[in-house]
């Protein structure tokens, strides 16, 4: 049981490394895309697809020692928490404290990951609603109306009424 205590400390402690690793590119993702750095943003994504390959194989690791510490413990291993170990440690206090202080961190990590994944995924959405109202303004200024010039034989010119890009025409 020992063993097992020791491994599932040593995948936690290496998962919560992990963690820390993707939060400080999902915040150095934030900047990437205030900037609109695409080239950046794809890189970033790469690693971050590199660290959360880890993470699932050391998920995986961590459901295997769990699992095995449940039917020593004689615990069904879907309720069993890792809150819950930690209780059941009285009797080895060391043992306790490093699997409730590696839990802790793990579980900080995950929450921190979160919130700057929510607020990348805000900022994402505006900078998709800028596009997009971009876009539309683009496609409004070809749909412009036609102006109502005439050629010598009185025929409509289907010119459209087109917008400077400096916004003043000294001609007019």
């Amino acid at each position: 049981m020992a063993s097992l205590m020791e491994n599932l400390i040593e995948v936690l402690d290496l998962e919560s490394a992990e963690y820390e690793d993707l939060l400080g590119l999902s915040t150095r993702k934030t900047s990437v895309i205030v900037a609109g750095n695409t080239e950046e943003l794809a890189k970033i994504t790469d690693e971050e697809q590199n660290v959360v390959s880890k993470i699932n194989r050391l998920e995986k690791k961590r459901q295997e020692v769990f699992t095995d510490i449940a039917i020593v413990i004689n615990k069904d291993v879907n309720t069993l928490m890792l809150a819950d170990l930690v209780e059941m440690l009285d009797a080895r206090p060391q043992e306790q404290q490093k699997l409730a202080r590696v839990h802790d961190r793990l579980r900080s990590a995950v929450h921190e990951v979160k919130r700057v994944n929510m607020q990348n995924k805000v900022l994402i959405e505006n900078a998709l609603e800028m596009v997009e109202f971009d876009m539309n303004m683009l496609q409004s200024l070809k749909a412009a109306p036609e102006t109502a010039n005439y050629n010598k034989g009185a025929y409509n010119t289907g010119e459209h009424m087109i917008i400077k890009p400096n916004g003043f025409d000294a001609k007019q």
